[in-house]
């Protein structure tokens, strides 16, 4: 099923994304109060290779800024709106809907209770344990798999008795959040600040708690590519070329639940990025699932790290949550689509 023209060559699109994240990257680490030079950025990363002789020309603050606070955040906002946008095309492919998205199976509803609990009842986190990440990780996996396992005793007749369960999964552990905020109204700002989404908080420990994890998804999301344009063709045609379409769509929403679980769990909760970067890149790239998740990966960090600049710049000093500055973005693109997808339908 194409978009109506010719899609340009993936390798193309490829080149284009990688040039976006570089082009984003750049423009993450320079932006901010202290002034950076992307020329300045280049030395002092050039400095630490050897043999090239290059010096750095940063003061230790500027050095301090760049290394422990920008460079952390920007990496950090790049691999979770890749991690999302990679998600929501794998959810969207699996499920043939491109309303699909990262928080369908009760990832969000899952963290946010995970979260919320560390909150209000967790109290001290033992040295070098953050809590927080750890819950949300541990809640996005328990959601998913209330998810599957209600969706798979429901029946077996295709996805949608696993979107109902992800509907009923997410409605309980919302109100069993809840619950517990309203037990603790002095902790309400804490958990509200943390659902908005950001990145402020962000540092290398925090890429290293999830790198494994993202890691291991965005492998098997990637070497899925194929295996989804199969089953594009429908669950008989993929059988007949000795696919298992049940198998596939476990891997591949557990992938899928993985990555974003990861991202959650050290961002919070960032709406729109898994539907508006794979439903653009389609229309990019063509129908190709082997093109559409790397290509989405690449886009999905460029515009996360982007929108991560816009809120901490517009209102400077102050800084707005990245969830509301997405939301800004994602909410009328996705008032687009649904109506795109009405029309098709009609």
């Amino acid at each position: 099923m194409g978009t109506g023209r010719r899609a340009v060559p993936g390798p193309l699109w490829l080149g284009v994304g990688l040039a976006a994240l570089l082009g984003a990257t750049v423009l993450g680490v320079s932006a901010g109060a202290a002034s950076l030079t992307p020329a300045e950025i280049v030395r002092e990363l050039l400095s630490h290779l050897p043999f090239l002789g290059v010096e750095s020309t940063l003061n230790e603050r500027q050095r301090a800024v760049l290394v422990q606070l920008r460079m952390p955040r920007v990496v950090l906002g790049a691999l979770v709106g890749g991690l999302l946008a990679g998600a929501g095309a794998a959810y969207q492919g699996v499920f043939r809907n491109p309303l699909a998205d990262p928080y369908l199976l009760g990832a969000a509803s899952g963290a946010g209770l995970g979260a919320t609990l560390v909150i209000v009842y967790g109290g001290a986190a033992p040295a070098g344990l953050p809590l927080v990440p750890v819950a949300a990780f541990a809640g996005a996996l328990l959601g998913v798999m209330a998810a599957y396992l209600l969706g798979r005793a429901a029946g077996r007749g295709g996805t949608a008795p696993l979107l109902l369960a992800g509907v009923a999964v997410s409605s309980f552990l919302t109100a069993v959040q809840t619950f517990v905020q309203q037990s603790r109204i002095d902790e309400l700002q804490r958990v509200y600040t943390w659902m908005l989404g950001g990145l402020g908080y962000g540092g290398w420990e925090d890429l290293r708690l999830v790198a494994p994890y993202a890691a291991v998804s965005l492998a098997v999301l990637l070497g899925s590519g194929f295996l989804l344009d199969l089953l594009a063709l429908g669950d008989e045609k993929a059988t007949s070329l000795g696919v298992r379409p049940a198998t596939v769509r476990l891997v591949v929403i557990s992938a899928a639940s993985l990555a974003t679980a990861s991202a959650v769990a050290v961002s919070g909760l960032i709406g729109f990025v898994g539907i508006v970067v794979p439903h653009l890149v389609r229309r990019l790239v063509g129908p190709d699932h082997r093109r559409i998740l790397p290509v989405s990966l690449l886009f999905g960090g460029a515009f996360l790290v982007v929108a991560d600049i816009a809120a901490r710049t517009l209102v400077a000093p102050a800084e707005l949550p990245l969830g509301v500055v997405t939301a800004f973005v994602g909410a009328p693109f996705f008032v687009l689509v649904l109506h795109a997808t009405r029309s098709r339908a009609g």
